[in-house]
């Protein structure tokens, strides 16, 4: 069976499809020795080569949920030495994160070398809902909840609507949810910022319809074949 070359990368976990796009068009990628085209086809059995080192056979796809911790990245490596998430999940197989976590951030961080999966999941047009809960100081007005409703500017662009609830008060401080579609850095601290706000812990608890359920922090599982048919079907 036939499929485009950039695909073909994707899934094997080489990188994410866009990027993949952008190494053909550069003319590192060959195919039997000859300079690959955006529109190349492949079999299989071919020897395909990024900068002249072959890739290697295709992997099967892995996908893990991770329920993270406080105190780690979400990149393969830090130049600070900071510890990375990838250090909490035991497989041989090179996977990276579905999106982010912010370092100070904890909760559900999806996983995988499905690199066709991972693009098609973090494209804008994709609308995932993602619930954070926040605790924060003081009560949640209804002023507050319809500043979230109505989209916050920050970085110079303004937010899509939000969910904004109280789940209950803690002393002095409150625990509340947020409901997202979208993913921009540090997101929902920065929004809490810009109604003066502060945030003393985050965690995600869910992203669409997978949940963390009774997964404890720092441990992880791998996705069950229900789970993955629902991420290629939201990200269709």
């Amino acid at each position: 069976m036939e499929m485009r070359l950039q695909k073909y990368m994707a899934e094997a976990g080489i990188c994410s499809r866009r990027r993949a796009e952008s190494m053909i068009a550069a003319g590192r990628v060959s195919i039997n020795g000859a300079a690959a085209g955006l529109g190349a086809k492949i079999s299989g059995g071919e020897d395909i080569r990024i900068d002249g080192k072959p890739i290697g056979t295709r992997e099967k796809n892995v996908y893990f949920m991770l329920n993270k911790p406080e105190g780690y990245i979400t990149t393969a490596r830090d130049q600070f030495g900071r510890p990375t998430v990838l250090s909490l999940i035991e497989t041989d197989t090179r996977i990276y994160p579905i999106g982010r976590l912010d370092y100070d951030t904890s909760g559900l961080l999806l996983l995988t070398n499905d690199g066709d999966l991972t693009y098609r999941l973090t494209h804008p047009k994709h609308q995932i809902e993602k619930i954070y809960e926040a605790r924060i100081l003081g009560g949640c007005t209804s002023k507050e909840i319809e500043i979230f409703r109505r989209g916050i500017l920050i970085d110079g662009y303004k937010t899509r609507p939000a969910r904004l609830s109280l789940i209950r008060e803690q002393g002095k401080y409150s625990i509340v949810q947020i409901a997202i579609t979208e993913g921009r850095n540090r997101q929902v601290r920065k929004m809490f910022d810009a109604i003066n706000r502060r945030v003393y812990t985050l965690s995600r608890i869910s992203i669409g319809k997978l949940t963390l359920g009774n997964l404890q922090e720092s441990a992880h599982r791998p996705l069950t074949a229900k789970e993955i048919a629902y991420l290629k079907g939201v990200s269709a």
